[in-house]
């Protein structure tokens, strides 16, 4: 009762350690806490942006949740306070555990369910709480180690918390996520945040323990410490599961790259899938419907110097060296690894028909964005396939800033065509990227190309074939001055270009929207349409 008492008042307590010691090793909890803390946000903020796409989303949901559950949390600390010691040991046990297992189960949840939102808000919450309550009860453990005005006690605290999550926030990126993945970095956070609440409480603060207290905490730190270790044993084998719920049996390769996740499903070139980041690219049942309708039309004029933009599976290149009088072609891809696929691996590199053995093509690992900066001399032809322009780490490469810097780029006659998202699912998005082509300096024709049978993401689909089928391409090509011409047909399965009625709707159905991410100058102005 005595020392509940002092503790209250801020008095010092008995310790095992010197006042100043005492201190030192409360603020060092403090610092590796709030590193786990921000480490457990920074991978729900990656994890999300990756299983949901559209990372701005995803970040603002988690942030937003997480700061109104830390107000939540510390008024719920002031409960613990008269208890301080045995409160924060059992919130860092918790936290430890719900933090370190968030990303499997996020996984899980995407892997077998097909939805994780519902996920990411719950842990969001959860940990928000968590964090929340732990700067009220370390305030009253450091009083208890030594007297110390209010205020210093605060600045000690939270500079401690701020230097912690400055390390953690460059740990995650630089360390965890090259050293050990998202799964492993997280359960390896969490192990760590259980030992350092743990080892705090229990030597420094044991005499504010009675046995039961000290008892229950050594066995929830040893429980949640074991849990983690077992579930680090046992990710390869989760993950192995997880990615046959998701992609198939049929997983062929699966490996993280400095840029994405690169899985490649199927045995041979017929039954290929080469996904990113969850999202499928290619698929070898309509991949040659989509390559062709990007290439075909914009070579139809000047094509000795080709520019692809992207395109790092080699299958655009493939089309474009299909003719004789290119000269040279260039391609920029910004992930090695898919390159080093492209040319390696047997089913891929038969499909793209060893494109890169071509003698004519060069290949460029390089982001497009800074590479067009500098002057690479002048393309009659350039092929933008990246991304789809829904995914907002992509957004800058379908910005107008980017597209002037492809204008400067193309020769006097040259063209440029631009895979700007599916028309009929997205029409928003289509036509925010013309608009976005518009305001680089470009005269856009849109087109079309229906017959597409693979679904976008990598999660589990649940519609029929035949919703599927009128699945469709769409396309920009553009180039300086007037609008180009195209071999194009006027109906039909071929490319087919949108004309006066498809243009007028499109530009109303689009005129306030605006892609998430993009750069204020890819707003739609109505002045885009006046000749539309």
């Amino acid at each position: 009762m005595i020392d509940q008492q002092m503790s209250l008042r801020g008095g010092a307590a008995r310790l095992p350690v010197r006042p100043r010691t005492g201190r030192f090793l409360v603020l060092a909890a403090v610092f590796v806490c709030a590193a786990c803390g921000l480490v457990y946000e920074l991978e729900l903020v990656a994890l999300a942006s990756y299983l949901i796409g559209d990372s701005v989303t995803q970040a603002s949901v988690v942030l937003s949740v997480m700061v109104f559950a830390m107000g939540i949390g510390s008024l719920l600390a002031k409960r613990l306070r008269c208890r301080a010691a045995v409160g924060f040991g059992m919130i860092e046990a918790a936290l430890a555990l719900i933090g370190g297992s968030s990303a499997l189960v996020l996984y899980a949840s995407f892997a077998w369910l097909g939805d994780s939102q519902y996920a990411l808000v719950g842990f969001s919450l959860a940990i928000g709480v968590l964090i929340g309550a732990e700067i009220p009860l370390l305030m009253t453990l450091i009083q208890r180690v030594d007297r110390q005005d209010a205020g210093g006690a605060v600045a000690d605290l939270f500079a401690a918390d701020y230097v912690g999550a400055l390390v953690g926030g460059l740990a995650f990126p630089f360390l965890l996520l090259p050293m050990l993945g998202q799964l492993t970095g997280a359960l390896f956070t969490g192990a760590v945040n259980a030992a350092a609440g743990g080892a705090l409480v229990l030597w420094v603060f044991r005499s504010d323990l009675s046995p039961r207290s000290r008892w229950l905490l050594v066995l929830a730190n040893v429980s949640v410490i074991a849990v983690l270790a077992t579930a680090t044993v046992l990710v390869d084998d989760f993950e192995r599961a997880a990615r046959r719920a998701v992609y198939g049996d049929q997983v062929r390769v699966a490996v993280q790259t400095g840029v994405q996740e690169v899985v490649v499903t199927g045995t041979d070139r017929d039954s290929l899938g080469l996904y990113l980041d969850g999202r499928l690219r290619v698929s070898a049942r309509d991949e040659y419907r989509y390559h062709e309708a990007l290439v075909h039309p914009a070579m139809n004029g000047p094509r000795a110097r080709v520019l692809i933009l992207g395109g790092g599976d080699g299958l655009a290149a493939r089309e474009v060296l299909r003719y004789e009088d290119v000269r040279a072609v260039t391609v920029v891809e910004l992930d090695p690894a898919v390159t080093r696929l492209a040319r390696t691996d047997p089913a891929l590199s038969e499909l793209n028909g060893h494109a890169f053995r071509d003698p004519r093509l060069t290949l460029v690992g390089a982001d497009a964005f800074p590479w067009l900066r500098a002057d690479h001399g002048r393309y009659d032809v350039v092929i933008s396939d990246l991304p789809d322009p829904g995914i907002t780490a992509s957004t800058k490469l379908y910005s107008a800033e980017f597209y002037g810097l492809i204008g400067e780029a193309l020769a006097p006659d040259g063209r440029l065509v631009v895979h700007a998202g599916p028309l009929g699912a997205r029409p928003q998005t289509f036509w925010t990227v013309e608009a976005s082509v518009r305001a680089g300096g470009l005269a856009t024709r849109p087109y079309r190309v229906t017959g597409r049978y693979a679904g976008f993401a990598a999660s589990p689909d649940r519609r029929g074939g035949e919703d599927r089928e009128r699945e469709d391409w769409g396309f920009l090509l553009a180039a300086a001055g007037r609008a180009p011409q195209a071999a194009l047909a006027a109906g039909g399965p071929e490319p087919r270009s949108l004309r006066g009625r498809e243009l007028r709707e499109g530009a109303r159905a689009a005129a306030e929207a605006r892609l998430p991410g993009l750069l204020p100058s890819t707003l739609i102005h109505p002045r885009y349409w006046e000749d539309a």
